[in-house]
């Protein structure tokens, strides 16, 4: 019994020496990144490391003696993994903390609703946090990024900063809906309005689309594209990075400042001090509805377009461009014993002279035979059967103002037909119907060498 009780008093002796010694052994160095409260040591300093527990997510470093007040006992404490950075040596971790000391003290208020940390200092990044209203970040460094632009195109005033929050999410975040400020150490006051990071990836997926008005969404799915519409840039911005909504229509240009979003129901939601509402109708449908200057409602319905806008332009000018170059193709001369010659150029030009007989009833009187050709109407599907497509000729004229005479075609083996499309013929951008007379009209490509 002597010898058992011997043996366990030996191993707990060397458990005990065991867990001691584990508790002393210096594991490394390190920098701390974000304040400690208990004990108070400010964010920066450069602490010894012990231990590493991946079960409770907790470091066990020591607490330098300036920091200890009055239990000067007590010479170690936990801190959770994200707020301290591992450096391995002393040197190296003072290396870390020199570097670190121009943001060491920086934190950051949250200013708005939603503000995003990206992936990347890039406006179009990857977003990995949202913050709330209030939420207290830790400043790490500033980070060179691609300008941050408003809704309306200006740049905006600030830097990107590389943050870090309070649950670990490091990340880039734009300065210009934060307040940044020095905290000397000890436990922040957080002053955020929700304690709570609630989760809406509705709220999310009208952030992270770009809403253009819903008449684009019908073009784009018709494949008839108003080039001159589509480059007005008009759009609805729910401004994530600049807590500033912005709604571009053809009847209002206003921004609305916001300073937090609050839900009003199923997928709907108020812009705080501003009295915009939005409502997802579908995931790529947006109503937006606000007051105009006299208090009387108004609303706009916004797409999500499936391709870039600019893609889309270049896309219709690509096609544009072809369908010009088949006529080239059939010509680029013409003639007709009853309408004269017309000729087209490669810079979308034309030049037609001997159209009398078409003036004034067909092209305006004064116009001249020169100008410009436009590929924007499109044939109803009605009319693809007899016809390639449309064609615009925008004659110039001595009083400066030029005439827009407009022609469905179809080349030929031996040149090209024509047929006069009259305005009562067209709905918009699209040749519904002939007309009840119609005007063909025949021309034969001239051959090389043509006089």
């Amino acid at each position: 019994m002597r010898r058992r009780v011997s043996h366990c008093l030996v191993l707990l002796f060397v458990l005990a020496a065991l867990l001691f010694g584990s508790c002393n052994r210096l594991l490394g160095w390190g920098v701390l990144l974000w304040s400690s409260g208990d004990p108070e040591i400010p964010s920066g300093t450069v602490l010894p490391v012990y231990i590493r527990s991946d079960i409770d997510h907790v470091w066990v470093a020591g607490i330098p003696e300036e920091y200890r007040g009055d239990d000067t006992r007590r010479d170690k404490f936990e801190l959770p993994l994200w707020q301290l950075e591992l450096l391995g040596s002393k040197s190296k971790a003072l290396e870390k903390a020199a570097l670190f000391s121009e943001y060491a003290r920086t934190y950051a208020e949250t200013l708005q609703d939603g503000l995003p940390v990206r992936y990347d200092p890039d406006n179009g990044a990857r977003r990995v946090y949202r913050l709330r209203r209030g939420e207290i970040i830790k400043i790490l460094s500033r980070a060179e990024g691609t300008q941050a632009i408003s809704s309306d195109g200006t740049p905006l005033p600030g830097e990107w900063y590389q943050v870090l929050s309070d649950d670990g999410t490091v990340g880039y975040c734009f300065s210009y809906r934060l307040r940044l400020f020095e905290h000397q150490g000890g436990a922040l006051s957080v002053t955020r309005e929700a304690e709570e990071k609630t989760v809406d990836p509705e709220l999310d997926l009208v952030f992270s689309q770009v809403w253009s008005p819903d008449w684009w969404g019908t073009m784009v799915s018709q494949r008839r594209i108003d080039l001159d519409d589509l480059s007005r840039g008009w759009y609805f911005s729910a401004g994530q990075d600049t807590g500033i909504a912005r709604v571009v229509m053809p009847s209002l240009n206003k921004s609305y400042p916001y300073t937090s979003i609050r839900r009003l129901g199923s997928r709907s939601w108020l812009l705080e001090g501003t009295g915009l509402q939005m409502s997802l109708r579908t995931d790529t449908t947006l109503l937006v509805q606000m007051a105009d200057e006299g208090g009387s409602p108004k609303s706009f319905t916004f797409v999500a377009l499936n391709a870039d806008v600019a893609d889309l332009i270049s896309q219709e000018t690509e096609r544009r461009e072809a369908e010009f170059r088949e006529i080239l193709r059939h010509g680029p001369r013409f003639s007709s014993s009853n309408y004269g010659s017309l000729s087209f150029a490669e810079n979308g030009t034309f030049i037609w002279s001997g159209f009398n007989l078409l003036s004034p009833q067909v092209i305006p009187a004064g116009a001249e035979g020169r100008g410009g050709v436009d590929m924007g109407v499109f044939l109803a599907n009605s009319l693809s059967r007899d016809y390639t497509g449309v064609f615009t000729l925008r004659f110039e004229s001595g009083g400066g103002n030029a005439a827009r005479v407009t022609f469905m075609y179809t080349t030929e083996s031996q040149g090209i037909r024509l047929e006069y499309v009259p305005p009562s013929s067209l709905d918009g951008l699209t040749v519904t119907r002939r007309s009840p007379s119609p005007l063909v009209m025949y021309f034969y490509t001239e051959s090389e060498g043509y006089p």
